[in-house]
């Protein structure tokens, strides 16, 4: 199993910054330490060229954002400061999302250590997503018409609102996302199917909500998965409001990636979001996502 990371590509944040930047090196080694993933499955992620970007982002937002002259306001939105560092940084993570999203359409499943930066618009960032690796990674596959029906299930338990603004007109592409009613972003922008959740929603709910979810992506019928599984849905999670176990997160996982499995649909991982305290509790969660994904593909 092709596994992609790219915590090499650091940025400047100032002390007390509630972004968990330390969290993407705590699971690679995580995962090396317990032996989910060999290092022989895990590459560097390469930096996605302009030309890339372009495909779901507009060129004065990449440029702007390349040479630091982005409006103060798109800075505002997206919570970091401004650096090369995150520049070079978010080009990496798509590139490290397109690399996983070949892997799979040879394997049957890839990852990325980073990603699913779905708050990500057209023209701007926002909510600590600067580029959109999901959408960059779909319209890729339009383009090179390696996929005709494209499937993202966004299970991070803020709703997808980049992911919708750049590909909800997108022939060919069904986004369902199931995220917290009352939680960020406060408007959001209707993907094909949203299912909202009420605050602190336990396992139970939550998995009779996904199973209904996937019904409907089931009769969609992709030939392609993008699978955010952000762990945010976490009890513990600062950001979430939801009230998920492990064990729950991990059922959530199993009944994905055994759809995609069954179906010979080939899947890619995204990160998401990770927000617990202490972190180590979100890092878990995520080597968690490896764990099943290795049991279910056996790979």
């Amino acid at each position: 199993m092709n596994v992609y990371y790219s915590d090499h590509y650091t940025i400047p944040l100032p002390e007390g910054h509630r972004f968990p930047i330390s969290k993407y090196r705590m699971l690679r080694d995580y995962l090396l330490e317990h032996e989910i993933i060999e290092s022989a499955e895990l590459h560097e992620s390469p930096l996605a060229s302009d030309e890339i970007l372009h495909l779901a982002h507009t060129p004065e937002y990449v440029a702007g954002m390349r040479d630091g002259t982005v409006g103060i306001d798109v800075i505002k939105r997206l919570g970091f400061p401004w650096s090369r560092g995150l520049y070079d940084r978010s080009c990496a993570t798509v590139g490290g999302a397109l690399f996983a999203m070949l892997s799979a359409l040879k394997e049957g499943v890839a990852g990325n250590l980073a990603g699913g930066t779905h708050h990500a618009h057209a023209d701007r960032g926002e909510g600590y997503c600067v580029f959109n690796d999901i959408a960059v990674g779909t319209r890729y596959l339009q383009k090179e018409k390696l996929a005709k029906r494209i499937a993202i299930i966004d299970l991070d338990v803020h709703q997808g609102n980049g992911n919708s603004s750049i590909l909800f007109q997108d022939e060919g592409v069904f986004i369902f996302s199931m995220h917290g009613e009352k939680n960020y972003p406060f408007i959001k922008v209707p993907s094909h199917l949203d299912i909202a959740l009420p605050d602190e929603t336990e396992d139970a709910q939550f998995l009779e909500e996904l199973d209904r979810g996937l019904e409907a992506v089931q009769k969609f019928d992709p030939d392609y998965i993008f699978y955010q599984a952000g762990v945010d849905p976490l009890k513990e999670d600062k950001l979430g409001k939801l009230n998920l176990s492990f064990q729950g997160l991990m059922e959530r996982d199993e009944r994905v990636l055994e759809y995609a499995k069954r179906g010979g649909i080939p899947v890619s991982l995204a990160l998401g979001g990770g927000y617990a305290q202490p972190i180590d509790l979100s890092v878990l969660a995520h080597a968690n996502t490896y764990r099943v994904a290795k049991k279910v593909f056996r790979v």
